[in-house]
């Protein structure tokens, strides 16, 4: 019924939203590798994952993603991508750039399964490496450090992320500094 099929539809969106907010906390607080896990376990979390973020996104006066898209359509098509944490890959169909898309979980055959500090690429094979809202896991340095491999010497990492994930921003930038980056603008 009417009032009944309204009432049930509120209470499973907030499920899926609480359950959302659960998937976001662990992911920030465990490994990419037990990330991982645990998508492997629960296939269905990184789907409910992505359509909370999507929604989450979809609040916001601009997804960064589009930023990011912005900055590749002014640089050469001839850079090469590594889209860290790239979800529905957006960016790589959004740009002319070759792009390496690589997630936990494939939401598009363009995605690369793997952890994110473990990618399947060559040392210094990219031009741009790129994390769009994918800076999670307590192994950031690990994982960074991986951006760094595959960056080609005098390379770009695009960093976008919330605020409110840095618990102090100049230690953070302090840290990338000591793996080599050089901050151009924040």
């Amino acid at each position: 019924g009417g009032r009944s099929g309204a009432l049930r539809v509120r209470m499973e969106e907030r499920l899926l939203s609480a359950r959302f907010r659960y998937i976001n906390q662990q992911l920030y607080t465990c490994s990419s590798q037990e990330a991982a896990r645990l998508f492997r376990s629960d296939p269905d979390a990184f789907h409910i994952y992505h359509r909370g973020f999507a929604r989450q996104v979809g609040r916001w006066p601009e997804n960064p993603v589009q930023r990011v898209v912005r900055y590749l359509r002014q640089r050469p098509a001839s850079l090469v991508v590594a889209d860290f944490g790239c979800g529905d890959c957006t960016l790589a169909s959004s740009v002319r750039n070759k792009v390496h898309c690589f997630d936990l979980v494939a939401l598009s055959p363009r995605v690369t399964v793997c952890d994110m500090a473990k990618v399947p690429l060559g040392a210094e094979s990219v031009d741009v490496a790129v994390f769009c809202l994918a800076l999670m896991g307590t192994n950031l340095q690990e994982i960074l450090e991986e951006a760094n491999r595959v960056l080609k010497q005098g390379g770009t990492l695009l960093l976008a992320e919330v605020a409110s994930r840095f618990v102090d921003l100049r230690a953070f930038l302090s840290a990338l500094a000591r793996l080599g980056f050089r901050c151009v603008s924040k």
